[in-house]
């Protein structure tokens, strides 16, 4: 007897894409990435300003008591706020990441000025993560890692990249970009953080005490850190009505309304004690140009420059108003960087077919989001009379600290905008990415411009072989020599600035007696003679 015939069943192949942990670590590893090749030009870029001095005075003492950087900051406190600013725990950040610039520098054997900016190339990478976050903390409905990141993952890392330029010296890509660059995320990372608290979780009474000192906190950290709980109302005003339509007692007493009350409850009283204090001691003598508020008509006539001043293409002129006496490496940065990111663009548009859509309101309430967020960091930067004035003169593409909160803010607008002509169009999508990768090349080229610019100068020249004498430091008589000679070479190029003299003596020589127990260069005691 014939056995019979075995029934066919129909086989279908299902090829499945990449986990949801896979997209979402590709993402952010790209977030993280895109920034690091349009700032890798400076990276042996000479420090500017106080970071000539402070990376050696802040790291050589706290090198071996890193705690002290609390105590030393709150001796210091009383005569900041005289000269008016209020930064405690802003600066102990500072002295933290200069410290650990320092101490980088002994590991990797590398001169300061490049464990510097490698430190600040961290906290760029952060920057563009938090950015990614903050745009999908917003849109996203339910848990957000639980379902594939949104297309504005794959264009918002692109686009904060563009921002990253060195436009101008002042800007927070190379003046304390540690510092600002982290402040900046501290900025976004509030909002979003309270987007993703669910609208029903339960307040727990041990979260009261933490959340009102939190608030004090951010009062407490630098100006730029002032922007986080007005951006994050926004967000979550928000938020709560369009996407996730939330109505009445639901929308005003949900969980993360009640966190930001207490945030605001503790933020509060120190931010107005401090303006008070501050108010009185710049009514009666002058203060710090930086942190000092000019109110007055000259803020609206600021204020638009401060708010299309993160645009790269107004921020490239200032990157590469100096030039450079080697054209030829800029067109190697522009292929390089071009390489980097085609491959970077490549995998986020390979990874589109995958990720979640933005529909329009989620992206009309982001459009709002990243637009408060520009809006408020123009407002700060036109508040400060140094900017009135460059605002005066029509530079509007100069960096300043403010660029630090409008540069990813503007390119999380500039995403959302593209998401909203047509929602979930894929042609659209990789457009974008393709369009903000090819700024962000563009930019790592002018970045590349300015630091040649820099380095043309007598002064950045002699900043880098000081971090190089520091680095290798050589204890023989004839090492004493040439950081003699180096010394001298310094006082001679700032015979008219006393400041700076006392500042040299006071950080290069604690740094010396921290690796080997000599001054820098032996000398007589010097005082600060005025700044």
């Amino acid at each position: 007897m014939l056995e019979a015939e075995a029934p066919r069943v129909a086989m279908r192949f299902v090829v499945e894409g990449p986990p949801v942990g896979a997209l979402w670590r590709r993402a952010m590893l790209r977030a993280a990435l895109a920034p690091l090749v349009v700032l890798a030009p400076l990276v042996a870029m000479a420090p500017t300003a106080d970071h000539r001095f402070n990376i050696y005075w802040h790291g050589a003492l706290f090198r071996d008591h890193p705690l002290r950087i609390v105590p030393h900051t709150l001796d210091s406190m009383p005569s900041y706020l005289r000269m008016g600013n209020f930064r405690p725990l802003g600066r102990m950040v500072e002295k933290t990441l200069d410290l650990i610039a320092y101490v980088l520098g002994d590991v990797l054997g590398v001169p300061g000025n490049i464990a510097f900016r490698l430190v600040s190339f961290v906290a760029a990478a952060l920057l563009g993560v938090v950015a990614m976050l903050l745009a999908e903390s917003v849109v996203a409905r339910g848990r957000m890692f639980r379902r594939p990141p949104s297309t504005l993952a794959a264009v918002v890392p692109f686009a904060v990249a563009g921002g990253l330029v060195a436009a101008g010296r002042a800007s927070p890509v190379i003046l304390f970009a540690g510092l600002y660059l982290t402040s900046a995320a501290l900025v976004l990372a509030v909002p979003a953080m309270l987007c993703r608290i669910h609208p029903q979780r339960p307040i727990r009474l041990w979260w009261i005490l933490p959340l009102i000192v939190a608030g004090a906190a951010l009062a407490s950290f630098n100006e730029v850190a002032y922007l986080a709980l007005p951006l994050a109302t926004v967000a979550l005003l928000a938020r709560g009505r369009w996407v996730l339509e939330l109505t009445g007692r639901k929308f005003w007493f949900a969980a993360p309304m009640r966190v930001l009350g207490l945030l605001w409850l503790g933020f509060l009283p120190v931010f107005l004690a401090v303006r008070g204090i501050i108010n009185h001691y710049c009514s009666i003598r002058d203060c710090y140009t930086g942190s000092d508020v000019s109110a007055g008509p000259e803020v609206f006539a600021a204020l638009p420059s401060r708010a299309l001043g993160w645009f790269p293409p107004l921020m490239w002129p200032d990157a590469t108003a100096g030039g450079g006496h080697r054209p030829w490496l800029a067109g190697v940065v522009l292929v390089a960087a071009g390489l980097a990111l085609g491959l970077l663009a490549f995998s986020a548009i390979r990874d589109l077919g995958r990720l979640s859509v933005v529909d329009r309101p989620a992206g009309a309430v982001l459009l709002l989001v990243a637009g408060t967020a520009v809006l408020l960091g123009a407002t700060m930067g036109a508040l400060n009379g140094e900017i009135q004035r460059v605002a005066a003169k029509g530079d509007w593409g100069m960096g300043w600290r403010d660029s630090a909160v409008t540069m990813p803010a503007g390119a999380v607008l500039l995403a959302a905008l593209g998401h909203l002509i047509r929602p979930g169009r894929r042609v659209l999508i990789a457009g974008l990415i393709l369009l903000f990768a090819a700024s962000a090349t563009v930019s790592a080229t002018a970045n590349k411009r300015f630091r040649d610019a820099v380095m043309a100068s007598p002064a950045a020249r002699l900043d880098n072989r000081l971090a190089e004498a520091v680095a290798d430091f050589d204890p023989t008589p004839e090492g004493q020599a040439r950081r003699c000679a180096l010394r001298a070479e310094f006082f001679t190029m700032f015979a008219d600035a006393p400041f700076s003299q006392y500042r040299f003596d006071q950080s290069f020589d604690v740094a010396a007696e921290q690796r080997a127990g000599v001054p820098f260069c032996p000398h007589p005691t010097s005082t600060p003679g005025g700044k």
